[in-house]
C-alpha cells in the first residue's frame, strides 16, 4: 500500500527470481464492488444471521456452564473420596496417612479453583440479546454500520474470509470473478479507466463552490453540498478540508467578511431586511426574473448583489403594490408620497 491506497499486483516473479511484478492495479474500485457484492449477498440473510449469532452465543455460554458444573461436581466427589481414604488409614502407618493427606489438600484446591471459575463465569455480564426489531434495523442499515469506523476491520476480514474462496480478476477487460464459499459464482464488470482519467469533481460543484463562496464560509459550503446530496469525485461526501481542497486547486477565493460591514452580496434573508419587504416576496420575485440573483443550489441560498437590490426596488415595489388591497385614491397618494419620502438618504434646498 503505497500513500494509503490499496494495490493489487502479482509479487512471484519477484519473489522467485527478483523480477518486476508481472500484472497490478488499483485497489478502490476494486475493494468498493467486492464490499458491494458482499453486502449484496448478506442483507437478505441479515436478520436471520443475527439471530442465530446471538443464540449461538447463549447456547455456547450455557454450555460453559454445564461443563463447569460437571468439573465441580467430579471434583467434589474426589475430594471426599480422598478424605475418606485419609480418615479409614491407621494414623500410626505416617508414611501412609501423610500421603493420603496431601491427596485429599490437592482434591480440595482442585475443587476450590473449579468453584471460582464458576464463580468468574457467573459474574461476567453476557452480551445483551437484540429484540428482533433491533436485528430489523440493524439489517436495513447494513452499509451504514459497515462503513462507520467504530466496525472493527478484523471482523470485516472474517466475514470475507468466510464467505468468498477466492476472487480471480481480468485486469484486461476490467472483470472480476468472485468464487463464493459453496460454489456460486458472481461476474463483476468494473468500467474501465482510461488513461490519463480522473476521478474529478463535477463542474457544476465547482460553479456552486464558485458562487458560495461570496456569502458563506467552506464549513457552511460543505453542510449544503451534503444536504444537496453531491458527492466529491471519488464519492465522499464533503468536509471543510475538502471544500478548502477544491478552492485551492481551482484559485477560489475564500470568503471574507467586509471590514466595513458592508457585504457586497447578501442572502435572502439580509437583503429582504435591507429592502424592508418580506423574504417570501424577494424570493418569488427572483424567481419570477424580476430582480437579478444567483440560485447554485436547489436546496439552498439566493445569493444578491447589493448593487442589483438598489436598482431593481422599484420593481419590487410595483409587485408589493399589486398583490396589496385597493384603497381610495387619496390615502394611496398620501402612501406613495410617504414610501417616496421615507427613501430619500438626503435632502438638498
Amino acid at each position: 500500500m503505497k500513500h494509503h491506497i490499496p494495490r493489487y499486483s502479482c509479487s512471484r516473479a519477484w519473489m522467485d527470481n527478483g523480477g518486476p511484478h508481472c500484472i497490478g492495479f488499483g485497489g478502490l474500485r476494486v475493494d468498493d464492488a467486492i464490499e458491494e457484492a458482499l453486502l449484496g449477498v448478506v442483507g437478505p440473510g441479515a436478520i436471520a444471521a443475527a439471530t442465530a449469532a446471538a443464540n449461538g452465543a447463549r447456547e455456547r455460554r450455557d454450555q460453559v456452564r454445564d461443563v463447569l458444573s460437571r468439573d465441580l461436581e467430579a471434583a467434589r466427589y474426589a475430594a471426599d473420596r480422598a478424605f475418606r481414604q485419609y480418615d479409614a488409614a491407621d494414623p500410626a502407618n505416617r508414611l501412609v496417612a501423610s500421603e493420603l493427606e496431601a491427596r485429599w489438600n490437592r482434591a480440595l484446591a482442585h475443587a476450590a479453583e473449579v468453584e471460582g471459575r464458576i464463580a468468574m463465569h457467573d459474574a461476567a455480564k453476557p452480551a445483551p440479546i437484540a429484540d428482533p426489531a433491533s436485528l430489523g434495523v440493524l439489517a436495513s442499515n447494513l452499509k451504514t454500520v459497515w462503513d462507520a469506523p467504530t466496525t472493527d476491520a478484523r471482523l470485516k476480514k472474517r466475514a470475507v474470509r468466510t464467505l468468498i474462496h477466492e476472487v480471480v480478476a481480468d485486469i484486461d477487460d476490467a472483470v472480476l470473478i468472485v468464487h463464493w464459499v459453496g460454489g456460486a459464482h458472481s461476474e463483476l464488470r468494473l468500467p474501465k479507466r482510461r488513461r490519463g482519467q480522473r476521478n474529478s469533481t463535477s463542474a457544476d460543484i465547482i460553479q456552486a463552490v464558485r458562487q458560495l463562496v461570496l456569502i458563506a464560509s467552506d464549513d457552511l459550503i460543505a453542510g449544503l453540498l451534503n444536504r444537496n446530496g453531491l458527492k466529491t469525485g471519488n464519492g465522499n461526501r464533503w468536509t471543510r478540508e475538502r471544500v478548502t481542497s477544491i478552492r485551492s486547486n481551482y484559485r477560489i477565493p475564500v470568503f471574507k467578511p467586509a471590514e466595513d460591514e458592508i457585504e457586497p452580496w447578501l442572502n435572502l434573508g439580509n437583503a429582504a431586511k435591507l429592502l424592508k419587504i418580506a423574504p417570501k416576496t424577494l424570493r418569488l420575485a427572483a424567481e419570477a426574473g424580476e430582480i437579478e440573483a444567483i440560485h447554485p443550489l436547489s436546496d439552498g441560498p439566493w445569493i444578491f448583489a447589493r448593487t442589483s437590490l438598489d436598482n431593481s426596488f422599484c420593481s419590487i415595489y410595483r409587485r408589493t403594490s399589486a398583490t396589496e388591497p385597493k384603497i381610495s385614491h387619496g390615502i394611496a397618494s398620501q402612501s406613495a408620497k410617504s414610501l417616496l419620502f421615507n427613501n430619500i438618504d438626503r435632502w438638498v434646498f
